[in-house]
C-alpha cells in the first residue's frame, strides 16, 4: 500500500505538472531538438543517439499531466497537457519527416535498407504495453517524491516517446506506410498506458477530490483509462502472432534458399533480406562463391525457391566472390622455370635466320594489317562519371536488368568497356569501377570524362617508318 502524500506536496506536483506541460518556446525547442537527434540515430542505426533523444524529449510531462488532469479534475492542466501533446507530437513527425525527405534527396545518408532501430519500432507487442505500465508507474511515483527525482532520467529511456515519433515521419517520407503505421501503434500504446499508470499512482497517492460517504467507486477517469489500456491488447496480440508467424516463414524460406544456394557452384549463404510487396516474396540475398554465377543460374535458383515456397518469388544475387587456399597444400610453381630455359635457346636461333629479306617481309605484312584501326574504332575502354541520377546514385549490375553486385555514388569514376546492350528500351554499357568490379549501367546515367580513341593514332603513325 502506498502512503498519501501531504496537501502541499501534491499543490507542488501540480504546479510542476502545469508548467512542465505548457506547450511554449522551450517545450516546442526541445521537441526539435530531440526530434533532430532521435531522427539522425534512427537513420545511422546509433542506438547511444538515440538513448541521448529520449534524455531530452519532454513528451514525458503532457502525458503524465493528463493522468493527474483526469484524476483531478483540473480543466487548465487538462487543456495544457492535451494541447502540449497533441502539438509536440505532430511538430516531431514533421521535423523527422522533413529531414528523412531531404536525406532521400541528397543522400547524406544512404539506405540501402531500412535500419534495426527503425524496425524494431514498427512491431509493438503486448511486452511494450508492459514496458510503459511499469515506466508510467515509476515516473508519476518518482515526479510526486521528491527524494526520487532521480530516477525520471531512466525512466525516460525506457519508456521511449521520441523515436516512434521520429519513425512515423521517416515512414511517410520514404512511403513506407506499414513502418509508419506500426509506430504509430507504437506511440498511441505508450502514450495511454503512462498515463492510465501515472492515473493509478496518483489516484493511490491521494490526489483527487474525496469520494462521498466514504464509498469505494473508483473514478470515472481511472476506470475510461483502463479500458483503453485493455483494449490496446486486442492490436498489440494480434499483431505480435502475426510476427511470431512471420519468424516461422522467415526461418523456412532462410533454410531453403541455403540449401539451394549450397547447390550452386560451392557457393555459401552470406546474408538475406526478405520482403512481401503485392503478394511477391521480394528476397535479396549476398552470397560467397569461388565461380562467378552467370544469368541461367540465377533463373535456375529463382525458379527452384519459389517451386519449394510454391509463391512467386523476385530474387536479386549479390555475390562476393571468394579464392579458398589450403595452408597444407602449397602452390606448385614449377613450370615457370621450365619455361625460362626453353625459351633461350630458341632466341639464340633467330638470330642465324634473320635474313635481311625477312625483316622486309614482315614489314610489308604489318603495313597490311595496320588497318588495326578497325578494331580501336570499336571504342577502346574510355573515362566516365556517374551523372544524371539526383543525387540518389546508382546501381552497378552484374548483366543488364540482373542482380546487383554495388552502389555507385553520383560523380564516381567509371571506365566504359566494350560491352554494349539494348533490354526492355533501355541502352546498357559495361564498365569497371574504382574497385576493380566490372558490370552493366544504363548508358543514360553516365557522362564521358575522355574519350580514348587518341592512343590509337600514336600506335599507326609509328608503324609506318
Amino acid at each position: 500500500m502506498t502512503r498519501s502524500i501531504d496537501k502541499e506536496r501534491r499543490g507542488e506536483v501540480q504546479i510542476k505538472l502545469r508548467e512542465a506541460s505548457r506547450p511554449g518556446f522551450d517545450f516546442f525547442l526541445l521537441v526539435i531538438l530531440s526530434c533532430t537527434i532521435a531522427t539522425m540515430g534512427l537513420l545511422t542505426n546509433s542506438a547511444a543517439i538515440i538513448i541521448g533523444a529520449m534524455l531530452v524529449a519532454p513528451l514525458m510531462s503532457p502525458i503524465i499531466g493528463l493522468g493527474l488532469a483526469s484524476i483531478t479534475g483540473d480543466q487548465r492542466l487538462l487543456r495544457f497537457a492535451g494541447a502540449g501533446l497533441v502539438q509536440g507530437a505532430f511538430l516531431a513527425v514533421l521535423v523527422s519527416f522533413i529531414l528523412s525527405w531531404f536525406n532521400r534527396q541528397l543522400p547524406f545518408i544512404l539506405l540501402q535498407e531500412l535500419p534495426n532501430e527503425i524496425l524494431a519500432r514498427t512491431h509493438p507487442s503486448p511486452i511494450d504495453l508492459t514496458v510503459a505500465l511499469a515506466g508510467g508507474l515509476a515516473a508519476a511515483y518518482a515526479l510526486a517524491q521528491p527524494t526520487l527525482s532521480a530516477a525520471l532520467p531512466g525512466v525516460a529511456i525506457a519508456t521511449a516517446l521520441m523515436p516512434p515519433l521520429c519513425t512515423i515521419g521517416i515512414g511517410v517520407a520514404l512511403e513506407r506506410w506499414d513502418v509508419a503505421g506500426g509506430a504509430l501503434l507504437l506511440f498511441v500504446t505508450n502514450a495511454v498506458a503512462i498515463a492510465f499508470a501515472a492515473t493509478l499512482v496518483f489516484f493511490s497517492l491521494g490526489f483527487g477530490p474525496r469520494p462521498l460517504n466514504n464509498s469505494n467507486r473508483l473514478p470515472h477517469s481511472l476506470l475510461i483509462s483502463a479500458l483503453l489500456t485493455i483494449g490496446l491488447l486486442v492490436p498489440l496480440t494480434y499483431l505480435s502472432v502475426n510476427f511470431v508467424q512471420q519468424a516461422a516463414q522467415t526461418r523456412q524460406i532462410e533454410n531453403i534458399v541455403k540449401e539451394e544456394i549450397e547447390q550452386a557452384k560451392n557457393s555459401e549463404l552470406v546474408e538475406m533480406r526478405v520482403q512481401r510487396i503485392s503478394g511477391i516474396l521480394n528476397m535479396n540475398i549476398t552470397i560467397r562463391s569461388t565461380q562467378l554465377l552467370n544469368h541461367q543460374d540465377s533463373v535456375e535458383i529463382q525458379e527452384s525457391i519459389a517451386g519449394r515456397l510454391q509463391q512467386p518469388v523476385d530474387l536479386v544475387i549479390n555475390q562476393v566472390i571468394a579464392a579458398r587456399l589450403d595452408p597444407k597444400i602449397p602452390p606448385t610453381l614449377t613450370s615457370t622455370p621450365t619455361s625460362g630455359p626453353s625459351i633461350t635457346p630458341t632466341s639464340t636461333t633467330t638470330p642465324t635466320s634473320t635474313a635481311t629479306v625477312t625483316p622486309t617481309q614482315t614489314a610489308t605484312e604489318t603495313m597490311t594489317p595496320t588497318p588495326t584501326n578497325t578494331p580501336t574504332a570499336t571504342p577502346t575502354p574510355s573515362i566516365a562519371r556517374v551523372a544524371h541520377t539526383l543525387g540518389r546514385g546508382l546501381r552497378l549490375r552484374q548483366f543488364p536488368e540482373g542482380p546487383i553486385i554495388g552502389t555507385l555514388r553520383e560523380g564516381d569514376k567509371l571506365i566504359v568497356m566494350y560491352g554494349y546492350e539494348v533490354m526492355g528500351g533501355i541502352v546498357w554499357v559495361e564498365v569497371q569501377d574504382a574497385e576493380g568490379r566490372f558490370g552493366w549501367v544504363p548508358e543514360m546515367y553516365i557522362a564521358i570524362v575522355i574519350p580514348s580513341p587518341t592512343p590509337s593514332g600514336t600506335p599507326s603513325a609509328s608503324a609506318m617508318p
